[in-house]
């Protein structure tokens, strides 16, 4: 074998074709994994742009065996490992030949697509210079070749949607020398060593060595390693008296991250996790004689080491207004104040800042990542921010002053900071529940909760609170008649429940939320009015709660919101000319799938205006892509519909078929192939509220009050016939080793879920959730593609296309990453084709269990 570290563009260049073998596992690269390259490639493009070193980032290896040469003096050869990274940068480039051709930089799309992804004189699959595995070839090939399936359902499509929509976001700020810093950094900048096997060597041998290693070295113990062996005299005492118990105080994980900040709170704001290593022995080098600096050197990370578990565990805080902003960023979650906060608990502990003044900075950092939230600003680019802070520490003057004048720089991009108009204009239109993560939304109600003082505070660790919508989500008659006193010209009881429902003045606190369901407000008003919340009691004496209580209490609540996050310095609020909702709106027309659509009304419920408004906007923009896969709520072409972009003419409805999208003799769309705002807004990686079934012992019945409820609605809103057909399918589940476990929510939902993964890491599956009042089963791909076996993208396809076989079963393909549904009347019409896909789910969850290796045995993939 030989190796060789190379690019991506060198190792690909010249008449070659790398194949991914059968016994590869299909292309299975999501949005976190898409998420944490991209991260990695903006910060070598900013790096580039600024003028820097521009060094490289190690992308990984590729392990590659010697096949034939084909005609015309092709070589070929299979991919034995490396296929998830070579697919996706073959992904990313195509996505960059697409960007070059939408602008009319032909020659650009051109030198992409013959240098990079395709052997020009060569016919057939020999044409594509990566040829995935059979399961995924459609899908790609698809993407390479601009076919009308482009970017459909399935990892490749995503993949490559992904990409559209993440250049054409950076292009948008940066321009046209932006995308060409991407297309360098894509080709020459991600280090790949590729192993090259010889002729003869077993390459299915190769494989098995490479996927069954043990646990290697962290980066951690490699710094461990190399400052020990840099301490041979006074290694022994140094280790039992300052590493060990700093490593048994932080566990493996936590040292890890330990190290790599503190490179970042030395002035690194580059560093990377991955190459800790490196970067701390080449700081360490000019110590390596000197086992006194050495020493001094792990006992600095000692002292660290107990500030970062004040950080992550804020109750070892012994200052209540610190331990408080600390408290309160641990449940906002995430690493990002990670950097700030160190530096500030070193400052604190060396006496050079007072704890109030780093509570205070703490407090300006919190500030900014709710006001973000708020208006729906995207998180990416935060990280690096907050690497940049300690630097600014540094300065002369107030901490608290210098993280808050840093976050208040008129910039665009992650350092924009709303002012207190785009608040306020936000809390009263953005939907909020389909904002941020939902521990997020969740402290933000709780602070607001605080605010009002109250003399008996709420214990939250122990008062199992959810956030509730008052105006419910699926209201009852007597919400949209209460509505439709408040209607103007022309607008619906449906179109301002829209508007609403989702915003933050609709929204509260309450253990109450089975409770408090989709009753009536005058129902509602009882229980919210013997809630210990404040803000519920206040809901509680309203006459009515319709629009004019719903934009009054928002108003209050961005009075408090306000005040309690400051925004930017005076003379420093951005200004931007263009509401955030449309850049949201062409974001998420890029996510959208070939051979599905939505309609206006539902985009509209995403970002928080009214479907006119999506309409005018979309009639009067130039450029905007996908506008053609957005119909009116019926499935129709809007009147007076034009094109938006060059990619494409003539009848929109053809191009919509062409993509697989199925239209009646009446000219609409199959409602099959609709996508919801929840379908949206899990393709744009916005977090929603998950109804799923808790982790329980196989065979066991979780929740009988809910399993109660369950049956209680199955049989008041469906006929005999439907309920006898579900339970009868529960009944066969649990008689295959099944059990029922249920949701939370209003409307008491079922899953059939079998345990996987053995007693060390047990796995809970689920095929189905059973909704007994909107009569209604949905096949939770959306769940699945995370969860082996079914994380392998055919055998989520078997799934549907069996259940698709059952008449009055039509799931469409481009919702193989979401939860389409059928209707509840096919378990009384077609039950025993219901239970043989039931068995079939629980028969290939035991096969994939009996083809798991145990512990330090191969990896059964032959």
């Amino acid at each position: 074998m030989h190796a060789q570290e190379t690019t991506f563009s060198k190792l690909v260049q010249g008449e070659q074709q790398f194949q991914v073998p059968l016994y590869q596992r299909t292309y299975s690269w999501q949005r976190d994994e898409l998420r944490q390259l991209w991260d990695d490639v903006q910060e070598l493009v900013e790096d580039r742009q600024e003028g820097g070193p521009g060094s490289g980032h190690f992308l990984g290896s590729v392990v590659l065996a010697p096949e034939r040469v084909v005609a015309g003096g092709m070589q070929r050869w299979l991919v034995v490992d490396g296929q998830q990274r070579m697919t996706t940068l073959m992904l990313a480039f195509t996505a960059l030949r697409d960007h070059h051709r939408d602008r009319g930089s032909v020659k650009k799309a051109a030198r992409i697509n013959d240098l990079i992804l395709v052997n020009t004189y060569q016919d057939g699959y020999d044409s594509y210079r990566l040829l995935p595995t059979q399961a995924d070839r459609e899908a790609y090939t698809a993407c390479v070749d601009s076919l009308p399936k482009a970017g459909g359902a399935g990892n490749v499509g995503a993949a490559y949607r992904f990409f559209v929509a993440a250049l054409a976001d950076g292009a948008e700020s940066g321009g046209e020398a932006w995308v060409d810093a991407v297309e360098s950094v894509l080709g020459d900048c991600l280090s790949i060593v590729a192993i090259t096997a010889a002729e003869g060597d077993n390459v299915y041998r190769i494989f098995e060595s490479i996927n069954n290693t043990g646990v290697g070295l962290s980066q951690s113990d490699l710094l461990r390693n190399y400052l020990f062996m840099c301490l041979p005299s006074r290694g022994e005492d140094v280790y039992r008296k300052r590493w060990l118990p700093m490593q048994e105080l932080l566990g493996p994980a936590r040292l890890e991250l330990l190290v790599w900040l503190d490179l970042v709170v030395g002035g690194n704001s580059r560093a990377r996790q991955s190459e800790i290593y490196r970067d701390q022995k080449k700081r360490l080098e000019p110590l390596s004689g000197d086992e006194a600096a050495l020493e001094a050197e792990i006992a600095r990370f000692s002292r660290r080491a107990d500030r970062l578990m004040r950080i992550l565990e804020p109750e070892r805080e012994s200052e209540p207004g610190l331990r408080a902003v600390l408290e309160r960023l641990s449940r906002w979650g995430g690493q990002t104040h990670y950097p700030l906060a160190l530096h500030l608990l070193d400052l604190v502990d060396e006496g050079r800042t007072t704890a109030s003044e780093a509570a205070d900075a703490l407090a300006f950092a919190e500030s900014y990542m709710v006001r973000r939230l708020f208006a729906g600003l995207s998180t990416t680019g935060s990280n690096r921010v907050f690497m940049e802070l300690p630097k600014e520490l540094d300065k002369d003057g107030s901490p608290a002053e210098a993280v808050r004048r840093f976050l208040s720089r008129p910039r665009t991009g992650a350092r924009v900071r709303p002012g207190d108009a785009a608040v306020r204009d936000a809390i009263r239109t953005r939907p909020f529940y389909k904002t941020g993560r939902s521990n997020q939304r969740f402290q933000i109600l709780r602070r607001l909760e605080e605010s009002y003082g109250s003399s008996e505070p709420v214990d939250y660790d122990k008062a199992p609170l959810t956030v509730e919508h008052v105006l419910p989500q699926s209201p009852a008659q007597q919400w949209f008649d209460l509505l439709a006193e408040e209607a103007a010209d022309g607008e619906s009881p449906q179109e301002i429940h829209n508007l609403l429902v989702h915003t933050l003045g609709n929204l509260t606190l309450s253990g109450e939320n089975a409770r408090l369901s989709n009753h009536p407000f005058h129902r509602k008003q009882e229980l919210l009015d013997s809630s210990a919340l404040r803000m519920n009691q206040e809901i509680a004496a309203q006459e009515r709660w319709g629009r004019r209580e719903i934009l009054a209490r928002a108003e209050e609540l961005a009075d408090r919101a306000v005040g309690l996050w400051p925004g930017p310095l005076d003379g420093v609020v951005q200004s931007d000319d263009e509401w955030a909702g449309w850049r949201e709106l062409r974001e998420i027309l890029l996510a959208v799938p070939a051979g599905t659509w939505t309609s206006y009304g539902e985009l509209a419920a995403l970002i928080g205006t009214s479907a006119i408004a999506v309409g005018n906007h979309m009639a009067a923009k130039t450029g905007l892509h996908c506008a053609y896969r957005v119909l009116t709520a019926d499935g129709r072409i809007a009147g007076g519909f034009r094109w938006t972009d060059d990619r494409h003419s003539g009848d929109p409805k053809v191009v919509l078929e062409a993509e697989g999208v199925p239209f009646d003799e009446n000219g609409r769309a199959s409602k099959a192939h609709r996508l919801s705002s929840a379908d949206l807004a899990v393709l744009v990686g916005k977090e929603l509220p998950e109804e799923t079934p808790a982790v329980s012992t196989a065979g066991q019945t979780v929740g009988e009050d809910a399993g109660t409820r369950f049956d209680t609605l199955l049989r008041a809103n469906q006929t005999p016939e439907v309920v006898e057909g579900v339970l009868a399918a529960l009944r066969f589940w649990e008689e295959q080793g099944g059990y029922q476990v249920f949701g939370k929510a209003n409307e008491t939902s079922c899953f059939p879920t079998v345990d996987a993964g053995g007693p060390g890491s047990p796995r809970a599956l689920w095929p189905i959730g059973i909704y007994p009042v909107t009569g209604t089963a949905e096949v939770v791909f959306q769940y699945l593609k995370r969860r082996p076996p079914f994380d392998d993208e055919p055998l989520r396809r078997a799934l549907m296309e069996r259940f698709n076989a059952i008449d009055g079963i039509d799931l469409a393909e481009a919702k193989l990453d979401l939860r389409p549904s059928f209707p509840l009347e096919v378990f009384a019409a077609h039950a025993e084709e219901i239970r043989s896909v039931l068995e079939w789910f629980i028969h290939e969850v035991a096969l994939a269990e009996a083809r798991r290796p145990i512990d330090g045995d191969a990896p059964a993939v032959f």
